[in-house]
């Protein structure tokens, strides 16, 4: 059995040359060759496949079943070779004009403050943020990137990367602790004053702790109700309760005394974070070095 040898790419560019030109010497001409050149390379390839390719008369040049069949997958494959090098060259481009990406209201303005850094690296970038927490269309919206929390719709139209993972806990600010007092146990968070979130169902989230070796809900009597993700922090930051939210959201009020952790080992895992993008865009230069940015900067912690 005879060893099977694939053609090179430069004879199947040469072959989808003369089948849209319908002639060996517009081929030529087209790709700056000889016609004696092209004719060689057909040859070749036909040899290769063990199929005639061309049906040739002295007057025009048409393909065969066998040379339609294979005109198809030989513009896919050069088609797909060109969006590559189209993709490696947009990575190696300097990121340049306006990216725009849709945050949730808290996390966009955790976030907001680290752009300057992305703005230093890449002086030609412009950013247009908003920061919302109802499920936008990447598409539709024209965003370049959406960034959301939690499970996502199956939708194969867009590209999703993962930026980090949550964890969620239980915070106060100092302030409160000390006019109420520390929380040592679960069990004592019923003694407490507690800021509840309203979820887009209209539902208030209920609490989830490890105790011990489970997890456990715990339904809080309520002091303060919000619908803001970033009101809820700012609220629990002027005192008015314990909340539960997100590790990275509350770290840099942990960081700067403005909160404190509350029973860090009844901690549980959150809901992922994504960045969802249009797969029509290829990911251009602007938006890679968008999306890189907000990945490192969510997973330094």
């Amino acid at each position: 059995m005879s060893e099977r040898v694939d053609a090179p790419i430069n004879e199947i560019a040469v072959f989808v040359a003369v089948a849209q030109t319908g002639s060996f010497t517009r081929a030529a001409e087209e790709i700056g060759s000889s016609k004696s050149n092209v004719g060689k390379a057909v040859q070749r390839l036909e040899a290769r496949l063990g199929s005639q390719l061309f049906q040739r008369t002295t007057r025009a040049v048409r393909l065969t079943e066998d040379g339609e069949t294979y005109l198809l997958a030989a513009r896919e494959a050069l088609e797909g070779l060109r969006e590559a090098e189209q993709q490696l060259a947009s990575r190696r481009a300097e990121p340049a004009g306006r990216v725009k990406i849709d945050l949730p209201a808290g996390f966009g303005r955790l976030l907001l403050p680290s752009f300057i850094q992305l703005r230093e690296k890449y002086p030609k970038l412009t950013v247009e943020m908003a920061l919302t927490d109802r499920m936008s269309d990447p598409v539709g919206e024209g965003w370049d990137i959406v960034v959301r929390i939690g499970a996502l719709p199956d939708d194969s139209e867009f590209t999703v990367r993962k930026l980090c993972d949550l964890r969620l806990g239980l915070y106060a600010s100092p302030e409160y602790l000390a006019r109420r007092g520390d929380v040592k146990t679960l069990a004592e968070l019923t003694d407490h004053d507690a800021i509840v979130f309203r979820g887009p169902t209209g539902r208030l989230r209920s609490w989830t702790a490890r105790d011990n070796d489970t997890v456990r809900e715990i339904v809080p009597h309520p002091v303060l109700v919000l619908a803001d993700g970033q009101a809820l922090v700012e609220a629990a930051v002027a005192g008015f309760g314990i909340t539960q939210i997100y590790d990275r959201v509350a770290l840099p009020h942990v960081r700067a005394g403005r909160l404190v952790h509350l029973l860090p080992e009844a901690d549980v895992d959150g809901p992922p974070v994504h960045a969802i993008i249009s797969l029509g865009q290829k990911m251009a230069a602007k938006t890679r070095a968008a999306v890189n940015h907000l990945a490192e900067t969510l997973q330094k912690g």
